[in-house]
């Protein structure tokens, strides 16, 4: 195109200089353009249908041409040079504005975005460049479902890609004073009466247009909003306006280009220019501005199962996926949620000042002055919906800042560690108190919350929670033995206990755990022993696993270890040491405190016989949530029985072994006990219909009792696996390795 147009250029004009050519035509486009305002009565004739497109796409052509024919790199063309001494981009803006003839708006759209990104000569540091452009914006991105957000997306993606380019160009387009006023559409109605005259002069025989005609269209092309505003008010930045509007759009492909460029906008790598991002433009506020309204637009009837069924919402398909239930709410839970998974992408890839700005603006506005009320709510549903949807936002959360906001909020700056006495104080201390709520719902849903949380790659999490209370080992009886270190070397492949005529014995331990460990030859707590302690705790008359198939200790055994692989990759970073320190037998025993947050888990593992099922599978789950974490301390004191532990303290396994003792004294209480346990199992695992027995909730309590204690049994081996990559076990019976 551009070769058949500088072709026929010259052969027009014969032996005068192409620049000339080039020149004349641009100006006789543009007279085009400006005679048909001066001249045309129809107000009802489409854009598209007028010679305007088509004289707009000479002027570019002309533009690119002329750039391209310039000897001297960068240096401004004739063409150029009147487009913007002549303000022909002001003029423009404001015929867009005018939106005369109808579609206009759309054909300035297109143009600004062709200029922009053709011409390679930087415009975006002019003034007659950057003020038509900032006006522009103000046109579009705010009112949802406009004809030209396919237009108005295109351009933001041009001033997004420049602005990546060259991050300078952030404070051209982020000016904080609107310059359009009456003195800016002045100056645009001027430009066009001046290419007018120009027009007329040039050809003195046209006839002259009507001056009433001319004068009407200029007062028509005044922009009402913009003659309010006094001249120099301070405005929004527009393109930040413009793109969270967009973001908005019913428009599956404009609301997901949007979102790239806003992507593109806030990971520039200026220091400068995302300083000036953060402090000098609205982007964080109307970021976050956005993610509590739709936030707020949750009906409060959300169903907590829904919302925790609810997955695969992401920004760049911000929908529920079409083979999930529907239910109310649906649309707007999956809008939030594809927003929220937005903004946490925004904060991994932006500039780390936008990135942490922007985290705090989550978490101040949404966290604090939203979900902190509602969690501290005397009402149970507020409570309810608030707390499933913070998991669903924690499960979905990944970037390291806004991980670090959401910690700091739940469990608090102060990591000092609580007294028994304290009263909840802290937020963290009210979750921990919902566990333990007279609502099994709440304690269920604040009990995944926590889950939650445990599985997140916070160092914090797990000290503020657990092992600020176990440092310094005050579990310990002083003077008591000391093991050397419970990082196991022995090889489990050449132990007896786990060689094939043992694993098909058909030997029944004891229910009882031995009085004493037994040892390796360097004095090291043998893994065998820790096993077996948990596999023989329940009693085997309280055994029902062994009548059923696939449910054995060798299947906790495979989940286990892939739960330990991640577990172990999760906390790596952190340098946890591979053994517990030495005890000094001299040093005074301290009072332990277990921590409100583990003493509410074994206050509620003492109760696991009389609460209902899906509560004792949620405490067992966060509890083996717990035992895995690689820790010496968190190993010693939830998982190894022989822990020779100080008066008055209570460990995983004691709060077990009561648990065990009062079995045993209730199984005394229940007719057929044997057979409606077994019952029990069949129903829990759908292969007899459900029916309402008696003592059905002690009966299923022992079911799960049972299984926690294979499942930590599981635990515990695969922390001490053998040397081998893999795990190689034959299937053994049921209550022993």
């Amino acid at each position: 195109m551009l070769s058949r147009l500088g072709a026929l250029l010259q052969e027009a004009v014969g032996a005068r200089e192409p620049s000339i050519d080039l020149l004349e035509a641009f100006v006789e486009h543009w007279k085009g353009i400006t005679n048909y305002y001066i001249e045309s009565t129809d107000e009802n004739t489409p854009a598209k249908k007028t010679d305007i497109p088509w004289r707009l796409k000479q002027m570019l052509d002309i533009l690119v041409y002329e750039e391209k024919q310039q000897a001297a790199a960068g240096e401004t063309g004739p063409c150029l040079e009147y487009l913007l001494q002549h303000k022909i981009l002001e003029t423009l803006c404001t015929l867009g504005k005018a939106e005369y003839p109808p579609g206009m708006r759309q054909q300035v759209l297109q143009f600004f975005s062709k200029v922009l990104a053709q011409v390679q000569h930087p415009l975006l540091h002019y003034l007659n460049v950057h003020r038509p452009v900032q006006k522009l914006l103000r046109l579009g991105g705010t009112v949802p479902g406009s004809l030209t957000e396919k237009e108005e997306v295109q351009f933001t993606t041009v001033l997004c890609s420049k602005i990546q380019q060259d991050p300078a160009l952030l404070t051209y387009i982020l000016e904080g004073k609107k310059t359009i006023g009456r003195k800016a559409s002045r100056e645009a109605t001027a430009s066009l009466r001046e290419a007018a005259s120009v027009r007329d002069k040039d050809r003195p025989h046209s006839k002259a247009p009507d001056s009433g005609t001319c004068g009407a269209w200029a007062s028509n092309t005044q922009l009402p909003a913009e003659t309010q505003e006094p001249d120099g008010a301070i405005g929004e930045s527009s393109l930040i306006t413009t793109l969270i509007g967009l973001c908005k759009s019913k428009k599956g492909r404009v609301a997901l280009k949007a979102r790239e460029n806003l992507l593109l906008l806030v990971s520039v790598a200026s220091q400068a220019a995302a300083t000036y991002l953060v402090q000098s433009s609205p982007c964080c506020p109307a970021i976050v501005e956005h993610l509590c309204q739709l936030y707020q637009s949750l009906p409060s009837s959300l169903d907590p199962a829904d919302i925790a069924a609810l997955e695969g919402i992401s920004w760049r398909l911000p929908s529920a996926p079409s083979d999930e239930a529907s239910f109310p709410g649906k649309e707007a839970l999956a809008a939030f949620l594809g927003w929220f998974d937005y903004c946490d992408h925004l904060i991994t890839e932006a500039h780390t000042v936008v990135s942490d700005a922007l985290a705090k603006a989550v978490a101040e506005k949404l966290f604090v002055e939203i979900l902190q009320p509602q969690l501290l709510h005397v009402s149970e549903q507020s409570v309810l919906t608030s707390t499933a949807l913070l998991t669903v936002m924690l499960r979905q959360l990944r970037s390291p800042a806004l991980l670090q906001e959401a910690v700091a909020f739940l469990l608090g700056m102060d990591q000092q560690p609580a007294a028994p006495e304290d009263s909840p104080r802290t937020l963290c201390a009210h979750l921990i108190r919902h566990c333990d709520h007279l609502s099994d719902e709440i304690s269920i849903a604040t009990l995944r919350l926590f889950e939650e949380l445990l599985q997140k790659p916070h160092e914090q999490i797990v000290r503020s929670l657990i092992l600020c209370y176990l440092e310094g080992r005050p579990y310990v009886a002083r003077g008591s033995p000391e093991p050397e270190s419970y990082e196991d070397t022995l090889d489990l492949e050449e132990d007896p206990y786990f060689t094939d005529s043992f694993l098909d014995s058909g030997f029944q331990p004891s229910a009882k755990p031995p009085p004493a460990p037994a040892t390796n030859p360097d004095g090291k707590t043998a893994v065998t022993e820790i096993v077996n302690s948990f596999l023989c705790l329940v009693p085997e008359e309280a055994k029902t696993s062994a009548f059923l198939e696939e449910t054995g200790y060798d299947t906790y055994v495979h989940d286990a270890y892939g739960l330990f692989q991640e577990c172990s990759s999760r906390v790596t970073p952190w340098g946890w040491p591979l053994a517990p320190p030495p005890l000094d037998p001299h040093e005074p025993e301290q009072p332990f405190f277990e921590g409100p947050f583990l003493q509410m888990l074994f206050d509620r593992m003492s109760r696991i016989l009389e609460q209902p099922y899906s509560l004792n599978l949620q405490v067992t789950s966060v509890l083996s949530r717990l035992a895995l974490f690689p820790h010496p301390l968190i190993h010693e004191y939830l998982l190894d029985p022989y822990t020779n532990l100080a008066p008055g303290c209570r460990s995983l396994f004691s709060v077990l072994v009561r648990v065990i003792g009062d079995l045993m004294q209730r199984i005394q209480r229940v007719p057929q006990f044997p057979g409606k346990l077994l019952l029990v199992r069949r129903q829990l695992m759908g292969q007899v219909p459900g029916e309402q027995l008696d003592h059905q909730t002690f009966l299923q309590g022992v079911v799960v009792l049972e299984e926690f204690c294979k499942e930590l049994a599981a635990i515990a081996f695969v922390k001490f696996p053998p040397h081998s990559p893999h795990l190689h076990l034959s299937k053994p019976r049921e209550g022993h390795v």
